[in-house]
């Protein structure tokens, strides 16, 4: 891809990780369900040759969150290239997060790799995954309390960052009243976003949790929120799957709000091509997927580690608006950005 069909990036990539420039050549494939392994038997040419390892990817998924499939599958064809036996796990709930790393610990894995959505649930088992000499990297969710933990890397954007840069967009583009939907309470990596929007925006910011699991419920609460306060010019939502029901909220409110989002997906794409969303920050939740797992493979054969486990490795955050929705299509189509 050419520099001038690349996102405008907005914030400096910490370290550039040597594992995006492995070839990676047809190696993924899908598993059902809320938990599944991952053998990796559809890779072809690349394919190591080390020895099979087995690598847990726990997250915070909430049900029929699409952002997730977008990571899966970067960890999935990382798995298939590196010969590794990957084990995906997930829940939205920090207790019963916490409960499946420890599942992965009891099963003696090669690595873990983690999201720190609730870091305070996850402290007590990344010791335990620690004590019991086994790597654990995050990614997505944890940037500020990573290191304090004891993990050996992390992959993905600082949200305070990546709120305060939307919330200057929102400044350039004359905005004056936004309300930021939050679809998971006491996850720190939102209220981090919402908190830098509030902190750069000019105007007026509000903040409205929404009940992420529910997606009716979502609408039927910004809508309620629009007809209640004709003044809002425009909707911040943290999710793809809740801008897309924002447009309908928009349209049962009768209201004129336009619409921003974090984090794309195919369906994504195509509201900013008809105009129905304006753009989205996209934090490349592929490349998370797939450095967090390779990077296990790297630690263990090669006693390589990025960010001289100092710095996180950033892998957003990029606006995509009409100006470069069509160079982004074509890999959101794929289910890789």
């Amino acid at each position: 891809m050419d520099r001038s069909s690349r996102s405008r990036r907005f914030a400096p990539v910490v370290a550039v990780a040597a594992a995006a420039a492995l070839t990676l050549a047809g190696c993924s494939s899908s598993s059902g369900g809320k938990k599944s392994e991952e053998g990796g038997t559809n890779a072809s040419a690349g394919k190591a040759t080390t020895p099979r390892m087995t690598v847990a990817l726990v997250t915070h998924q909430a049900p029929g969150d699409t952002f997730w499939d977008i990571v899966r599958k970067g960890a999935e064809a990382a798995a298939a290239k590196d010969n590794i036996k990957l084990v995906y796990s997930a829940d939205p709930n920090a207790g019963n997060q916490a409960t499946l790393v420890q599942n992965a610990v009891d099963q003696k894995v090669d690595g873990i790799a983690l999201t720190l959505a609730k870091p305070d649930a996850m402290k007590d088992v990344i010791g335990k995954a620690t004590a019991a000499k086994i790597p654990v990297v995050g990614l997505n969710s944890g940037v500020s309390d990573w290191q304090k933990l004891g993990l050996t890397e992390f992959f993905g954007q600082d949200e305070s960052v990546a709120g305060e840069a939307l919330g200057k967009k929102l400044n350039e583009i004359g905005a004056k009243h936004t309300v930021c939907v939050i679809h998971e309470q006491g996850n720190v990596g939102l209220t981090q976003r919402c908190s830098g929007v509030k902190k750069t925006f000019s105007g007026k910011t509000d903040i409205l949790y929404v009940n992420g699991a529910d997606m009716p419920s979502v609408k039927s609460t910004i809508t309620a929120k629009l007809k209640q306060d004709s003044s809002i010019d425009y909707i911040t939502t943290l999710g793809a799957p809740f801008a897309l029901t924002a447009v309908q909220s928009v349209g049962d409110a009768g209201s004129k709000a336009k619409i921003a989002t974090f984090d794309l997906n195919k369906q994504l794409t195509g509201a900013i091509k008809k105009g129905t969303i304006q753009f989205a920050v996209d934090q490349q939740p592929y490349l998370q997927g797939y450095l967090a797992v390779d990077s296990l493979w790297l630690y263990k054969n090669n006693g390589n580690y990025m960010g001289g486990g100092e710095q996180p490795v950033l892998t957003g955050p990029a606006f995509v608006d009409k100006s470069n929705v069509d160079a982004v299509a074509q890999y959101a189509a794929k289910g890789t950005r």
